[in-house]
């Protein structure tokens, strides 16, 4: 049999024929992949709305020098937010978490290590939630319904387990970056610009964040000025049951 020309290479029918069969074979393994990644489990980035709405939310995990600070800043603002706590900082500090709730804000749980849940198996996970959940019911009693997961860090697993304690993962459209304390006026531009009906807004309280309290009145002005109404994560979650 003749063999088939193929640039400056003399291939064999058989040869040919396998060739196609290993590109049909990684067509079909990509394709599994793409359909994989494409059906991932997600958590909860934003809700889907017209209104202009959003949710503030502050994670918790360490001091008690940051977060009365930014309790005070939204009384005097009349603004409810959700706070994701994490256990062990609730058990610490419980006056703080209590203050939250009877200030009328939404409380979440953080977990309980501040640790990425992906690296654990699904009961290890559960636990971790479970003790962060008993945590925050005994402090505050509070039967919390949504979590933060540490670092934002998550995978199906991580989905999977917390849904059967009972949560909804939530992360966030707008990190303020607060975290990194890179100036108050570039934590402030970046919420002011990010900001979008349904946006929910990733701050923190804890004492790592030093720039948090001093850009904080003016996050909530310049979005004041831009006519949203502040609600707790919950809240945003309804909008998006009216919208569909």
């Amino acid at each position: 049999m003749k063999p088939v020309i193929f640039g400056f290479y003399h291939i064999s029918r058989r040869t040919k024929l396998a060739v196609i069969a290993l590109v049909a074979a990684m067509f079909l393994t990509t394709s599994v992949v793409y359909v994989q990644a494409y059906h991932k489990l997600k958590p909860i980035y934003e809700v889907p709305t017209s209104k202009k709405v959003l949710a503030l939310t502050f994670d918790i995990s360490w001091g008690n020098q940051t977060p009365m600070p930014v309790i005070e800043i939204l009384q005097q603002e009349k603004i409810k937010c959700t706070f994701f706590l994490s256990g062990p900082w609730v058990k610490q500090y419980p006056d703080i978490p209590k203050r939250i709730k009877e200030d009328g804000h939404e409380i979440g749980s953080h977990g309980h290590r501040h640790i990425n849940l992906s690296t654990l198996s699904r009961e290890e996970i559960k636990k971790e939630i479970k003790q962060a959940h008993a945590s925050i019911k005994e402090v505050t009693g509070v039967d919390a319904e949504l979590i933060r997961t540490p670092n934002g860090d998550y995978n199906d697993e991580v989905i999977k387990a917390a849904e059967e304690c009972g949560y909804k993962v939530i992360q966030w459209s707008t990190d303020s970056l607060d975290w990194m304390n890179p100036g108050v006026d570039t934590i402030v531009e970046r919420v002011k610009k990010k900001a979008h009906p349904g946006d929910i807004i990733l701050m923190h309280a804890s004492d790592t964040c030093k720039q948090t309290t001093e850009a904080l009145p003016m996050v909530i002005k310049e979005l004041k000025k831009q006519g949203y109404e502040f609600v707790t994560v919950s809240e945003l979650l309804k909008e998006a049951d009216r919208t569909q």
